[in-house]
């Protein structure tokens, strides 16, 4: 069983996945190798691979889940962004995943580069992509798409997103990850509106424990996320405190998880930072 699709048919409860992220380049793709085992250990149902930013990384993304595929038999998530990408390119990599076995595809727009020019693909949203993806391969690859509980931060207004997202999931998205969240009533009002539009494939939740300050500064600015009171008392109240810090977001996460799986979460995405010791302490409360 390596379709995503099919682990949310057939599992009772909620489905359980990490996220990891490639080394950078200066670094071996070994290095990572170990941070897999120690997470492959605690039995997530399948384990998602980033891009990299701006792809820089993406040849890795592909080397790492036919890693995880045939080394661990994991269905594995390779993302796949395709901003700037031409049809070529994008066809040689659903053929470099083929390969080796990985069915799995995470299809998302990507962010702008930071520097110079925007340069034109043959892709202008993510939705386009996975209608390529359906076209050129069918049948060959279970998508999933990314979706935003409280609003795309480019989207002019949370309906315009919502009518987006259900524009992409009517191209054929299996399944769907958001991205991260500290406030679960953002999640649940999200879901009912998805629902309440005929989106009825699987949500799985986005979760990324809040370790220092630093990391919650710079996830609030890329992706706009906000936080909620109870949050933000905490990171007042240790912000002298790195190491009360990171135990007080653990637990908090613990919570915000748990809360989640008492109101039906299809899935909890946890985004690892590639700290496999922070998705131990997580497993093991749950």
């Amino acid at each position: 069983m390596m379709f995503i699709s099919e682990v949310f048919r057939s599992k009772q409860g909620p489905v359980f996945s990490f996220e990891i992220f490639p080394p950078k380049r200066e670094y071996p793709i070994e290095t990572i190798y170990n941070t897999i085992e120690e997470l492959v250990t605690l039995n997530p149902d399948f384990v998602s691979v980033t891009y990299g930013a701006a792809g820089g990384t993406k040849d890795r993304t592909v080397e790492i889940a036919g890693f995880i595929k045939n080394k661990w038999g994991k269905p594995p998530l390779a993302h796949l962004t395709c901003m700037g990408a031409s049809e070529e390119a994008v066809l040689k990599i659903l053929d470099d995943l083929a390969s080796l076995g990985v069915k799995n595809i995470l299809a998302l727009r990507g962010d702008p580069p930071k520097e110079g020019p925007i340069h034109e693909g043959a892709f202008k949203y993510a939705r386009d992509l996975v209608r390529f993806i359906k076209e050129e391969k069918p049948g060959a690859f279970c998508i999933g798409g990314a979706a935003y509980p409280e609003g795309h931060v480019e989207a002019p207004s949370m309906a315009c997103d919502m009518l987006n997202l259900k524009k992409k999931v009517d191209e054929g998205v299996s399944f769907l990850i958001t991205q991260l969240f500290f406030d679960n009533e953002l999640f649940l009002s999200f879901r009912d509106v998805a629902r309440s539009l005929g989106i009825n494939i699987p949500i799985t939740a986005g979760i990324m424990p809040v370790l220092n300050a630093k990391q919650i500064s710079r996830m609030v600015s890329l992706c706009g996320a906000s936080i909620p009171t109870a949050l933000a008392h905490l990171i007042a109240r240790y912000e002298r405190d790195p190491e009360g810090l990171y135990e007080a977001g653990i637990e908090y996460a613990i919570k915000q998880i748990k809360g989640l799986i008492k109101e039906g979460a299809d899935g909890i995405h946890l985004y690892t930072m590639n700290k496999p010791e922070v998705a131990r302490r997580i497993m093991a409360e749950l």
